[in-house]
């Protein structure tokens, strides 16, 4: 072969290669976003240890969730389990109180360090701590009628990552210790005292009578002055009625505002009315606080008792329905909470309330990640026969992206949910799936596990923003946290500000 032909040759075998790649092809269609195959991480909230009111140390629940194939316990302790009595008009000063084993009580630096120590023991286990707070509650009647009863002091709320010993020390809870947050308010009844003190002290200095008169100026000066209560925990008394909302907001924006997150517990409870020896306890079902109150990341969805509100078209259908319309700054997110005391207590075990994480990596970033943005599902079973929830997401028909629970998808068509459902074990026994669009009643599916579903649905509402919800029934419940859709004429996954 000539040398002009050799170098045509070698020209051609390296510029053709360079043409073919800069040549336009066609695109190929859209994939799926890829997405982890990995299950999700099972987890348990609302856990007691003996720091409070629950039978076994940190450790020992650890271990036993372990044994029980969970990866993540949260830990909801009590921070302060007190309630006070006082009689008019020194309230602050005659008082009877009773107090129990609490966080701040035995210490909330020694509780924090609990949890570390046993972090370290079983670094492949993710332990959060927590509380279980009753911020509130407030006197009616009297001893002596018989009729003295705490009003909504099982009105609980549950905060969740709180690092710091000054986080809980500091918390706006009645009987929680010393501040001077609120001492504006008892300024004018300590100016009062104060000058009641001085004019006492001046008196002391004379002789006779008017010095007998002093001392008692002084000392009831003094007495006052206690029982103003300057440097309370709350700026809300227990005595002048019902404020409302209020002190449970609090609650929520200060433990937001300290990086933590808020969850309303067993809103719907039935066991809230009974008598504690001589005091009466009352505390109503009050699922409206999900409508009064804003910015908490959301609540228990699954219980001890019987749940209504996530009925479609109940009221948390309602909240998300305000969340898409622009009337609330966040959605309110779903868990299940244990409520566990001790192995066997009201007839539940360790592992009946499940949440699980949908995590790319196990950690606690992530962990606390999935919990304020909603990617989580709650299961309420029997261990150790239990179902999981392994898909629930929204894609568009053409195959794009996708969202699951706690995020937001942009769609230009009919959106296509998929549902994958699987068991401890196989059964023949079959799951009831309803699948709920805005608090409406969708589709229901049936079938034994595991149990998959791909569903189009057939809604396209250009510039509505809607959201999709799943349940099961059977095999227990298991609730899914929404995915919102906005119907637009892009492609794009945002993610749903968590609370």
């Amino acid at each position: 072969m000539g040398l002009k032909k050799k170098t045509v040759l070698l020209i051609f075998a390296i510029v053709l290669p360079a043409i073919l790649a800069a040549w336009p092809v066609a695109a190929a269609d859209p994939q799926p976003e890829a997405r982890p195959d990995a299950r999700p991480a099972l987890g348990l909230i609302d856990l007691r240890s003996n720091f409070s009111d629950g039978a076994y140390d940190v450790e020992t629940l650890v271990r036993m969730a372990k044994e029980r194939g969970f990866s993540v316990v949260v830990i909801n302790d009590h921070d302060r389990m007190a309630m006070e009595y006082g009689l008019p008009p020194l309230r602050n000063v005659v008082k009877k109180r009773e107090e129990k084993g609490s966080i701040n009580r035995w210490g909330a630096a020694s509780w924090l360090s609990a949890i570390q120590e046993v972090e370290k023991k079983y670094p492949d286990m993710i332990v959060i701590p927590g509380t279980e707070t009753a911020p509130f509650y407030h006197w009616t009647g009297n001893p002596v009628t018989g009729d003295l009863t705490a009003w909504n002091h099982e009105r609980r709320i549950l905060t969740v990552g709180l690092d710091s010993p000054e986080d809980y020390q500091s918390l706006p809870v009645l009987h929680n210790g010393f501040t001077t947050r609120w001492v504006n308010l008892a300024l004018p009844g300590i100016f009062a005292f104060l000058a009641a003190l001085a004019v006492g002290a001046f008196m002391i200095r004379w002789k006779g009578p008017y010095r007998f008169a002093g001392i008692a100026v002084v000392a009831l000066s003094l007495v006052f002055l206690a029982n103003s209560d300057p440097f309370r925990s709350s700026p809300f008394d227990p005595y002048s009625g019902h404020p409302g909302i209020a002190p449970w907001q609090l609650l929520i924006d200060d433990v937001r505002g300290k990086g933590g997150l808020t969850f309303w517990n067993h809103v719907e409870t039935q066991s809230g009315v009974r008598d504690m020896g001589p005091v009466k306890v009352n505390t109503a079902p009050h699922p409206e606080v999900l409508d009064e109150s804003k910015h908490y990341t959301g609540f228990a969805v699954l219980y001890g008792d019987t749940v209504t509100v996530t009925e479609p078209g109940g009221l948390w259908d309602r909240v998300l329905s305000d969340y898409c319309r622009g009337y609330r700054e966040h959605p309110a997110w779903g868990i299940a909470t244990a409520h566990y005391h001790k192995e066997g207590e009201a007839g539940e075990q360790l592992g009946n309330f499940q949440t699980g994480f949908f995590v790319e990596k196990l950690s606690r970033k992530d962990v606390l990640e999935a919990l304020r943005t909603g990617k989580t599902y709650a299961y309420r079973g029997s261990y150790p026969t239990f179902a999981r929830l392994d898909e629930f997401s929204v894609s568009s028909t053409d195959g794009g992206k996708r969202a699951i629970s706690g995020e937001q998808i942009v769609l230009k068509g009919n959106p296509v949910i998929r549902i994958r459902i699987s068991g401890d074990a196989e059964s023949a026994a079959p799951v009831r799936v309803r699948l709920i669009r805005s608090g409406e009643l969708v589709k229901v599916f049936e079938g034994p596990l595991p149990l998959e579903v791909s569903y189009e649905d057939e809604y396209f509402r250009p510039g509505e923003r809607a959201f999709y919800r799943m349940d099961m029934q059977e095999r227990g419940t298991l609730v899914s946290n929404p995915i919102f859709v906005d119907y637009r004429m892009n492609l794009e996954v945002k993610q749903a500000t968590g609370g």
